[in-house]
């Protein structure tokens, strides 16, 4: 009976000392600053995104795989947004999945899951690359959405604004626990970077 008593406190101990850690995972996520470095890969209807521009206007009749994706009303857009997380806090900062949504312009463009572990050790930066893979079509179908992209890319040194919204979550005793809210993310861009 001894016997099973200790093993008992040894277990509750044990489970105390990993939800322990998880808290200061937490405390120490939350100290971490988030910022989105940049997007890569980006291609519509298969198309690398450069190939679509000419002369700072965007080109939709040219490309035989955007015409097909319009009339079957699915355009889908590629993309990878490098986020980076730099943990400021001395104690290891651990996601084991998250939420993500992507604005521009502060319309919501798309919203995924990410299922991978990311480890930020005190003091260290990682780079976390979040594919994004959305069908565009209701943004290119809509002139005045369209209007206001070719402006963009016609004005010169015109900025932009991309939001990478987070939602964190870690394992604590063997339960998945969403961090409370989004992270918000904001990255101001120019229209000189994409050309």
């Amino acid at each position: 009976m001894k016997k099973l008593v200790l093993i008992c406190l040894a277990a509750v101990t044990l489970f105390g000392c990993g939800v322990n850690k998880q808290a200061q995972q937490i405390k120490a996520l939350e100290k971490c600053r988030y910022r989105v470095i940049s997007a890569s890969n980006i291609s519509v209807a298969g198309t690398d995104v450069k190939r679509l521009m000419n002369n700072q206007d965007i080109n939709l009749g040219s490309l035989p795989a955007l015409a097909f994706g319009l009339l079957r009303k699915d355009v889908p857009l590629r993309a990878t947004v490098n986020m980076e997380i730099e943990n400021p806090a001395g104690n290891l900062a651990a996601i084991n999945q998250f939420e993500y949504k992507i604005l521009i312009n502060n319309q919501e463009l798309a919203d995924g899951f990410v299922d991978r572990q990311v480890s930020i050790a005190a003091g260290q930066t990682v780079t976390v690359p979040v594919a994004v893979n959305v069908n565009v079509y209701q943004f290119i179908s809509n002139a005045r959405v369209m209007s206001e992209i070719s402006d963009f890319l016609r004005g010169g040194d015109r900025k932009g604004l991309v939001t990478l919204k987070i939602k964190p979550s870690i394992m604590v005793g063997g339960t998945l626990i969403k961090y409370p809210g989004y992270i918000t993310i904001d990255k101001e861009f120019s229209s000189k970077i994409l050309l």
